[in-house]
């Protein structure tokens, strides 16, 4: 319990081993002495794992099939902006045809992701389980709902990317395949009938209640200037503190990419020294107005306005953000079908030089960079994924929250519970179904 005057008193030892995460592992410790913090540390402890120096040597047509393997979920993100920043390289302009189709594969995965994270990663905490298996017996209509969703998504980038992870079809110049009608007819109509799931996990999401946290942040994103469009496929960097446009090609202007003791991995800042926060809660706080208006919709009757400081309601932009990428793609769709598909060649380079791309994976702002010498081979890589941007924000969130969960007089279980929540409304490749946060009291 709390003193009379509410001050933290309680000496706490956090000391996890080897966070699960997709693709490698992590520490977390954080030591509380008399109510003070003396260590806090969200340390990645997994081997480098050096894409950026097997890239080198290898043909300038091999980056995007090669780099799209860092990530099984994010692997359209990560071949969008490799081909990017290759075609950036190669004074490469693709047409009208290969941009629609490679957004609107980036419309599946965003979808795919963010159904996967909200339904089997977060909304588990909301129901005191440790997982989505125990869901699926007390709460089976949720679990159906869930996969139909995700399989939806997962055939959108089969449909356009050839398979329905690492995509085949898209390559620097181009898309090698194009789907059928009937096969984006079919896609639409799902599209449309998925309206009703996603009013029934708007109504389950309203129920739950979010953690009240707020810690203001700089919020980075891409953001279309211009012709108003949600920024996921391209745009330009703009923050919260900063909305003057940066273009990808400066992306090291807004990044600082700095060595940190504790972690393997590199820790992001921007120019001012502050850290920053990616993902769907900064591309909607930068970027609300762009949304589709059944989107906004939603935005409001679940209470989510910019600029939003809790970083818990991550899963709420997700959420909202599927409500734009559905009808976006419906919206995608009839206009490919409008326009007719036909084959095209892929468009061959015109240069060899140094070139710079970005996307909006689901996680947040993904940047690729590639050198290409005179003989066609990479030269240089430098690749910056959303987790690693995210890192130092989290450890800041985790410092301001700590004492406030200390001075609360709250339980250990609890504690944990608040703790593993902040680290996944982040999204990072964390398998929520490990309770990586063991809280030990030393009274």
């Amino acid at each position: 319990m709390s003193d009379p005057n509410n001050e933290p008193t309680r000496n706490v030892s956090i000391d996890v081993k080897h966070v699960t995460r997709v693709e490698g592992h992590g520490n977390i410790s954080i030591s509380v002495r008399e109510g003070e913090i003396t260590k806090l540390q969200l340390a990645i402890v997994e081997s480098p794992r050096f894409f950026e120096s097997f890239l080198r040597g290898r043909h300038w047509s091999e980056a995007p099939h090669i780099t799209c393997r860092i990530c099984g979920i994010c692997s359209v993100g990560h071949t969008t902006a490799s081909v990017h920043a290759m075609e950036a390289a190669c004074g490469i302009q693709v047409t009208e045809q290969t941009d629609l189709l490679r957004k609107l594969i980036l419309y599946g995965e965003e979808l795919q992701s963010h159904w996967l994270h909200l339904y089997f990663l977060a909304v588990p905490d909301y129901f005191g389980v440790g997982s989505v298996i125990p869901l699926a017996e007390t709460h089976p209509e949720v679990v159906r709902r869930a996969l139909r969703m995700k399989k939806l998504a997962n055939d959108i980038c089969g449909v356009v990317g050839g398979r329905h992870i690492h995509p085949v079809a898209i390559h620097v110049g181009g898309v090698s395949h194009t789907p059928r009608d009937n096969e984006l007819l079919g896609l639409k109509q799902r599209l449309e009938d998925c309206r009703g799931d996603l009013k029934e996990m708007v109504e389950l999401f309203s129920k739950l209640e979010v953690p009240d946290f707020n810690r203001e942040t700089e919020y980075v994103s891409l953001k279309v200037v211009g012709n108003g469009e949600y920024a996921f496929y391209n745009g330009d960097i703009v923050s919260t503190k900063d909305p003057s446009p940066t273009k990808v090609a400066d992306y090291r202007q807004r990044v600082v990419e700095e060595v940190v003791q504790h972690s393997a991995a590199k820790h992001c800042r921007s120019p001012s020294s502050s850290a920053y926060a990616v993902g769907a809660l900064a591309r909607f706080n930068n970027n609300a107005e762009q949304l589709h208006p059944d989107a906004q919709k939603v935005a409001d009757e679940l209470g989510l306005k910019p600029i939003c400081f809790n970083p818990y309601h991550n899963n709420t932009a997700q959420l909202v953000e599927t409500v734009h990428c559905v009808e976006a793609s419906i919206e995608l769709i009839d206009k490919i079908l409008t326009r007719g598909l036909k084959s095209e060649p892929l468009v061959p380079p015109s240069k060899y030089e140094r070139g710079a791309g970005a996307a909006e994976v689901p996680r947040g702002l993904l940047f690729h960079e590639y050198g290409v010498g005179s003989d066609g081979k990479i030269d240089m890589a430098n690749l910056i994924i959303p987790t690693g941007q995210n890192l130092a924000n989290i450890e800041a969130d985790m410092h301001a929250l700590t004492p406030k969960l200390l001075a609360s007089g709250m339980g250990k279980e609890e504690m944990t519970l608040q703790l593993e929540m902040l680290v996944r409304a982040y999204d990072p490749c964390i398998s929520c179904a490990t309770h990586f946060l063991d809280v030990e009291w030393e009274e």
